[in-house]
């Protein structure tokens, strides 16, 4: 058994204003309907003196070293939405796909189905993955991916995963970027059932029984790694669930 979607989208006319040709770029026109707009994250600024003689991002002027660095994409000195351009693919997969198959042979049976999607971005979720915030009453996990790699006085590594850890939203940081832009691409194992067919029992009056083994989401192949692919942006939200079962099917 095999499927496979193809679904694109294209904005052909849009009530927007008529942009200037050096930010031409900001159209959605000729762009998928769920086509990812976001900012050019070069990377995480040295120290306060280069924050300092770089573009004001955001209005924000307590920016320090370990914030996220943009680039001023129109070149007028100031990093604010202007500097938005479409990076990545759309965030709705425009392939789906799946594949599988059933057999035999002699008792046994044997069922599998992989499913996949492709040519889909995300964003990863600062606001909901910030550790040591209190974010409803509750404060947030650390994740072991954040604990890892993030900036640090000790560790000014400038192409961390992480920015330098705060107990206050840096919102300049939390922008859609490509900092926290990643792959949706996925193929997972989404079924397997292996079963054995055990012939009459006639002193226990069995016509047959079928001993079987069934797991869903057993794994998944995917260039992203620091949590399930398929929670998207927010690595404390409630995973895919694996399930394994073994039973018994009788038949009088």
């Amino acid at each position: 058994m095999e499927t496979f979607t193809y679904a694109t989208s294209k904005l052909k006319v849009s009530d927007e204003i008529q942009y200037a040709p050096n930010i031409a770029y900001l159209s959605r026109v000729n762009h998928s309907l769920s086509q990812s707009w976001g900012l050019i994250a070069e990377r995480l600024f040295a120290d306060e003196k280069e924050v300092a003689n770089s573009p004001l991002q955001y209005g924000d002027n307590t920016l320090r070293g370990g914030d996220i660095k943009y680039k001023d994409v129109n070149k007028d000195g100031i990093i604010n939405d202007d500097d938005m351009v479409p990076i990545g693919y759309p965030q709705q997969p425009e392939i789906i796909y799946g594949f599988g198959i059933s057999s035999g042979f002699k008792r046994f049976d044997l069922s599998f189905f992989f499913q996949g999607s492709a040519r889909s971005s995300f964003f990863i979720s600062p606001d909901a993955t910030q550790p040591f915030f209190m974010n409803g009453g509750f404060q947030n996990n650390l994740l072991q991916a954040i604990a890892d790699n993030h900036w640090s006085e000790d560790k000014q590594d400038m192409y961390a995963f992480w920015p330098r850890l705060s107990t206050n939203r840096i919102y300049s940081n939390n922008r859609p970027s490509t900092w926290w832009m990643r792959n949706g691409n996925f193929l997972r194992l989404k079924s397997v059932d292996l079963g054995y067919n055990i012939p009459e029992i006639k002193s226990l009056r069995l016509r047959s029984t079928r001993v079987y083994f069934s797991a869903t989401n057993l794994f998944v192949f995917s260039k992203f790694k620091m949590w399930d692919v398929e929670m998207g942006g927010n690595g404390l939200g409630y995973p895919v669930q694996s399930v394994y079962s073994i039973g018994a099917q009788f038949n009088f």
